[in-house]
């Protein structure tokens, strides 16, 4: 009995060090910012006043930190669900193109249905993209013939290119000129908002895909099974696992999320295909599924804090006169932080 209320508290003692290191890690990350600005003749403090006043206490700032923050979420999902097997996906970006690319055929293909058939038509579409796009490097892996890491990589790059083609050849708007765009969606195509701004559904759904990453991998058979294959997969092999049949699914489910965030953003975001669909979604999310070390709770934490900074760089931008490249160097102070906190640990040990 004693025992088994000693393990109980180490558990809950862990638990509560997660928040704790994120917090930590994250005032880290401010007071070397807060230093680089007073370097830059800048008030750190009016900056960080500015932010909270128009994200967190401002209505609409709030809601745009939400929109910002859905593909974050999904696309952090489908780095962290991989790494459970011991796979690095940093195919997102790609993987969100495709889904956007194959909910827009779909979109402009079946323009006439009504909604409740085009949304979940395009959703699926969206999904199907990106799982494609990432099961080939999760078969190739799983074959021993190319590192998934690399193939995920190279095909960040001709996602986009595959998207061009198409805007500036056949689903070119007539409507645009000097900015290649397709056809505006119909009505039926575009994702609800709630409560008169961009917030849209895709937030739901991805919840929904965090809520359901952590019952599979917590709470489920697969999830153990897929933790003994990222922990030693010759003795998950010896035991039966069907160690390839996961490599090819798990990424495929893996891309279907990032190509949902594509889905996504075309539909409830732009209302159409464009070019600069992503501004660095999908390499963001892996940077939160690394950071949040696959846990379902820190990559919506995580996944909230980048959203705040990438709100922090337009806010900043205006009220400060900083530019916007500065927000991503609180993002790399706290990637560096992380990284030489880990080189401790190791070094202690």
């Amino acid at each position: 009995m004693r025992a088994d209320r000693s393990a109980a508290m180490r558990h809950a003692l862990a638990r509560t060090r997660v928040p704790l290191r994120y917090g930590a890690v994250f005032l880290a990350a401010l007071g070397a910012f807060a230093l680089v600005m007073l370097i830059a003749g800048k008030s750190p403090l009016t900056a960080y006043a500015d932010t909270f006043r128009y994200t967190i206490g401002n209505a609409y700032g709030f809601s745009e930190l939400l929109v910002r923050m859905t593909p974050l979420l999904l696309t952090a999902v489908a780095v962290a669900l991989p790494m459970r097997i011991g796979l690095i996906n940093v195919g997102g970006e790609g993987q969100l193109y495709m889904g956007a690319w194959l909910a827009t055929a779909g979109a402009l293909a079946f323009s006439d249905l009504p909604a409740p058939l085009l949304l979940p038509l395009i959703a699926a579409l969206g999904f199907a993209g990106g799982a494609v796009w990432a099961a080939l490097p999760g078969l190739l892996r799983a074959l021993g013939l190319v590192s998934e890491i690399i193939s995920t990589l190279l095909l960040n790059y001709v996602a986009p290119l595959i998207v061009q083609y198409f805007i500036f050849g056949a689903w070119r708007s007539s409507e645009s000129s000097s900015y290649p765009q397709s056809p505006a969606f119909v009505e039926a195509a575009r994702l609800p908002t709630f409560f008169n701004t961009r917030v849209h559904a895709g937030l739901l759904y991805a919840l929904a895909c965090v809520l359901v990453y952590w019952l599979l991998v917590e709470r489920s058979r697969w999830g153990l099974e897929m933790r003994a294959i990222g922990g030693n997969p010759e003795a998950a092999r010896r035991l039966g696992v069907p160690i390839f049949r996961y490599m090819v699914i798990v990424m495929a489910i893996a891309g279907g999320v990032a190509g949902l965030a594509g889905m996504a953003e075309v539909s409830a975001i732009q209302g159409r295909l464009v070019t600069e669909l992503s501004p660095g979604y999908g390499f963001i999310g892996f940077l939160i599924a690394w950071l949040a070390r696959g846990s379902a709770a820190g990559i919506v934490l995580m996944s909230f804090l980048f959203a705040e900074i990438s709100s922090a760089g337009d806010i900043l931008q205006i009220t400060q006169g900083v530019p916007y490249a500065a927000v991503n160097m609180l993002s790399a102070l706290i990637l560096l932080i992380v990284l030489g906190r880990q080189q401790a640990l190791r070094a202690s040990s």
